[in-house]
């Protein structure tokens, strides 16, 4: 089941019935020229922008002139939401079923859905920030040929490095951390399945865009910015991290990435990469996004 809502000149939402998140969850369209009018097989390449752990199938038209730029009126944008701190994983919950299979929905019932309703066509490339950022690097890696470039914004790629904070994050939000991928030490095997470190091999080939801010105060912050303690397991990484780091969760971003895209390199791989001052704020995704846009655009093929 499905319903539509329009939301703007360009925006459609869809609440569709799933399966997989036992209920239903919206997704976001931003239709490009001709949408409205389209014949039964008219598609269009598909950019799927994966928002960050709130799941928020509005942040990126929200926080972004996406639904402006003139570069996508030739392409169909999808923003699927996700359960907060979904994390784009089927959570394994110790082996037993759970309500939380975030990778089927979006892989096996949302692809479908707009492949077989709503004109989108088969040429996918993806891209997020935050925990978007890892699910768009994550799904490229796990489904090859699925996505043809991948772009990560401030991405958790390298989880199992600060697992301790994410199970930690996991409870500040009210969620039970070990249910996503278990206990780091006994299923250390499910950690590395899921981690994007650990499948860099399989993004060999495949045009990457990586990048993240080193958490100290950059072109969109307040020079004299304070450093926000969040809890324990977070704070007390700050002295890690150089002493100009004000937002130590865009340092953990910063550091998981950077490890991605040298093991990347390592492995033959030219990742395009940037790495600059900055936190973790929407302007900076923004950035990153028109950076990338290139890169993803040629990769679908598109001339505009």
């Amino acid at each position: 089941m499905v319903t539509e809502e329009r939301s703007g000149e360009r925006i459609v939402d869809l609440t569709v019935r799933s399966t997989a998140l036992g209920g239903t969850a919206p997704v976001r369209l931003v239709t490009p020229t001709g949408w409205d009018a389209r014949t039964p097989g008219r598609t269009w390449p598909v950019l799927y922008l994966l928002p960050g752990g709130d799941g928020d199938h509005a942040s990126w038209t929200a926080d972004s002139d996406v639904e402006e730029l003139p570069q996508l009126r030739d392409v169909l944008v999808v923003i699927p939401s996700m359960p907060m701190f979904g994390f784009y994983t089927n959570w394994h919950n110790a082996g037993r079923e759970d309500p939380r299979q975030v990778e089927t929905f979006h892989l096996d019932e949302v692809i479908p859905l707009l492949e077989r309703d709503y004109g989108a066509g088969q040429r996918r490339v993806v891209a997020g920030l935050s925990q978007g950022g890892y699910g768009a690097l994550k799904y490229t890696a796990q489904h090859p040929g699925m996505f043809r470039a991948a772009a990560s914004y401030s991405g958790w790629l390298h989880p199992l490095r600060r697992a301790d904070v994410v199970l930690a994050a996991a409870r500040v939000v009210g969620a039970d951390g070990a249910a996503l991928w278990g206990d780091p030490l006994r299923d250390r095997a499910v950690w590395e399945a899921n981690d994007v470190y650990h499948l860099s091999d399989k993004l060999i080939g495949v045009p990457i865009y990586l990048s993240a801010g080193t958490g100290a105060p950059g072109e969109f912050d307040l020079p004299d910015l304070p450093r926000e303690e969040l809890f324990p397991e977070l704070d007390r990484l700050a002295d890690e991290f150089p002493g100009d780091v004000v937002d130590v969760v865009e340092a953990v971003m910063d550091e998981s990435t950077r490890a991605v895209a040298e093991r990347l390199r390592r492995l033959g791989g030219e990742p395009i990469t940037n790495f600059t001052a900055g936190t973790h704020n929407p302007p900076y995704w923004e950035r990153e996004f028109h950076r990338s846009l290139p890169m993803l655009l040629d990769a679908l093929g598109t001339t505009r």
